[in-house]
């Protein structure tokens, strides 16, 4: 599933290329993906300036003239920006025309979105699926002294694993699977350890490491597990560098210790039980 770096290379890639061009079309192909696109979609962005392309957490937003467009990658979702004289693709579900080139929508598995929030709705934090996310990890909210605070005063009284605590993405958003897996390994913290249990010199660590794990996966270009590539249809490296995420038995980059996999929440994890000690 492309994860916070991933969403972050596809935005930086589109960007240059479609930021102040105004929509000229809008093809809905097939509109059946997690939540169905609006069919109005046409109608509203048609003649509509893109001003600027954000991110948040894993949403790409689409700041309109008079909205914004959410689009979301779901499992395996990519956005490229092609000329339209390209032919269509199987999976290809939604394209919007900025004169001689579209910005398509490819999504196997259907689990993506695209969807549809007008200014007069309110302020687009108030949206239910932006609403309920953390703070950005590589944002001035999280940064320094600010995301080891925010770790500390939300994990207090939590049971919950910590690997299991970042990926909920309500302390800080964006920290997917494998770079859970990269931060803890980064901050010497066993993923089972209750998040209650953190100390406050961990939750230092834990978010110094989780901000340098995404800003190390971002300059690679993200992770490419199975069929991501970014915008221009290149795939990530990130898995090149990885210390322990996939390296179950072999040794450990730093202790030579085998790197041992688990499951947690139905996900694996990895970890070095030497660097990493519960």
């Amino acid at each position: 599933m492309p994860e916070l770096p991933e969403v972050e290379v596809t935005r930086l890639g589109i960007q240059a290329h479609i930021e102040g061009r105004s929509v000229t079309g809008v093809k809905i192909v097939d509109g059946r993906l997690r939540w169905p696109v609006p069919k109005s979609l046409p109608k509203v962005l048609i003649g509509q300036r893109l001003d600027t392309i954000e991110r948040r957490g894993k949403y790409l937003l689409l700041k309109m003239d008079s909205g914004y467009l959410l689009i979301h990658l779901g499992m395996t979702g990519v956005l490229r920006v092609l000329p339209m004289t390209d032919p269509l693709k199987p999976h290809d579900r939604v394209l919007i025309h900025f004169g001689r080139i579209g910005l398509r929508l490819h999504d196997p598995r259907k689990f993506g979105a695209v969807l549809w929030h007008p200014f007069s709705k309110g302020p687009l934090e108030e949206h239910p699926l932006i609403k309920k996310l953390g703070p950005e990890p590589l944002a001035s909210e999280f940064a320094g002294e600010l995301g080891a605070i925010r770790l500390y005063q939300f994990s207090r009284k939590r049971t919950i694993a910590i690997k299991s605590f970042l990926l909920a993405g309500q302390a800080v958003v964006g920290v997917g699977n494998i770079y859970c897996s990269e931060s803890l390994f980064e901050a010497g913290i066993h993923p089972r350890l209750p998040a209650g249990k953190l100390t406050k010199i961990q939750c230092a660590r834990l978010a110094d490491s989780v901000r340098n794990v995404l800003s190390k996966a971002i300059k690679a270009g993200g992770s490419s597990l199975r069929d991501f590539v970014d915008a221009h249809g290149e795939p990530g490296y990130f898995m090149m560098q990885t210390k322990v995420y996939d390296r179950a038995g072999e040794p450990c980059r730093v202790c030579k210790t085998p790197i041992q996999q688990i499951v947690q929440g139905q996900r694996s994890t990895y970890f070095c039980p030497v660097c990493q000690k519960r």
